[in-house]
């Protein structure tokens, strides 16, 4: 280790360098790198709508620009921003929160990171669904807690059961954390397999249920459900949401929740030692996102789901991959572990992850390998993306895997 190594080591905290990098993030940076280099690298690697704005959050984004909407704002938003959300929670999910329990924060991420600082402490353990959105894990050990992650395969669709969720609670189980549209498997609960985890948790009042419904909008079965509907836990679901992934929003960064009074003030009070108040042209602009102008969504939705259908056509016609039919939003997330142990070129493949940046190299399509999100058999894959550029990718995929032997 040369001097300069060592000076960083002393110099930067545990915390961060015990973190790990974003495998989403880290992937789009590897896919930038090799277009730089001029090769034509498709990436399916990014949870992020390949659609614009809609016209009229952009005329109001610009009409707050007119109106000098450019001063600091409230910590967890303005006040009818977080009437409007009250509205859309009452009107989508059949929810009742008051204003005093939204608190608005620069994306979804931060919500939940603000969420475990608050909830968490050393030594306290959070239950996670696997696969679970690659930013749980590092948030979870960033506010001291522990990670009791459970296992579910695509035979059982990417879901836990009542049974399993039961035997992980012990005396130190404080977070119950989980996203129905999922990130990165397309899962959705069922009312009734929400109710039947309803059942257990309701026999463990201190614990918080975390539920992250961001994908919501991008629902291909009958009823998007809402955990905090179930009476007996009113009062101990935090709904967890923002414009991201409904509103084809990424790059506003605006993501909101509604949660038991106490939670929301506490994460107020965090978030106003960190950020403050989000950007307030991003607020006024999610004001007429959130209102009755739904139809935007509905035809992005339905894009998704041609994309699903014929994404699914091009990865059966893949030997060896495992695949399932995912329920919402833009990803499916196959087993390629029938490819560990083959080889190419006399390289052995020894993971999906050593699979993945194969893929990527000599393929230049960019998938995110599942072990970041706790599935190291899997490699989650993005439709988000034309429909020219998604069977050019599938194509290159499927002659690459047909090389390994």
């Amino acid at each position: 280790m040369n001097m300069e190594t060592l000076a960083t080591k002393t110099r930067l905290s545990e915390r961060i360098l015990g973190m790990k990098e974003s495998a989403t993030l880290k992937m789009a940076a590897l896919s930038r790198a090799l277009k730089a280099e001029g090769h034509n690298v498709i990436s399916l690697s990014l949870g992020e709508p390949d659609f614009d704005t809609p016209d009229h959050i952009k005329d109001a984004a610009k009409k707050a620009i007119d109106e000098n909407y450019s001063h600091y704002t409230p910590v967890p938003g303005y006040a009818d921003l977080r009437e409007a959300i009250c509205h859309k929670f009452k009107r989508d999910n059949g929810l009742d929160y008051s204003v005093d329990q939204i608190v608005v924060s620069t994306g979804a991420k931060q919500t939940l990171v603000n969420l475990m600082m608050v909830l968490l402490n050393d030594g306290d353990e959070a239950i996670l669904p696997n696969p679970y959105w690659v930013s749980y894990e590092a948030q979870i050990l960033l506010a001291g807690g522990k990670v009791v992650a459970l296992p579910t395969s695509i035979e059982t669709s990417f879901k836990i059961t009542a049974d399993q969720l039961s035997a992980a609670i012990n005396e130190r189980t404080k977070v119950f954390l989980f996203s129905s549209p999922c990130n990165p498997s397309g899962s959705v609960y069922s009312k009734e397999e929400l109710e039947a985890l309803a059942e257990v948790l309701a026999q463990h009042p201190n614990i918080v249920v975390v539920a992250d419904e961001i994908y919501e909008h991008i629902n291909f079965t009958s009823e998007h459900f809402s955990i905090g509907r179930i009476p007996s836990l009113k009062d101990r679901v935090v709904t967890v949401n923002g414009l991201s992934k409904g509103f084809a929003m990424t790059g506003w960064r605006l993501g909101y929740m509604g949660a038991p009074t106490d939670i929301a003030k506490a994460c107020s009070k965090m978030q106003g030692q960190f950020t403050s108040a989000t950007c307030s042209i991003t607020q006024r602009a999610a004001i007429a996102a959130l209102g009755d102008n739904l139809e935007p969504t509905k035809k992005m939705k339905a894009e998704f789901l041609k994309r699903r259908a014929l994404m699914i056509e091009l990865l059966s016609d893949i030997p060896g991959l495992k695949i399932n039919e995912p329920e919402g939003a833009f990803y499916i997330f196959p087993d390629f572990s029938s490819f560990v142990g083959k080889a190419v070129n006399g390289t052995k493949i020894e993971s999906v992850e050593q699979l993945c940046m194969h893929i990527l190299n000599h393929s230049h399509v960019a998938l995110v390998a599942g072990a970041g999100f706790g599935n190291p058999e899997c490699m989650r894959i993005s439709y988000a993306n034309s429909e020219e550029n998604l069977r050019e990718a599938m194509g290159r995929m499927k002659a690459c895997l047909a090389q390994l032997a």
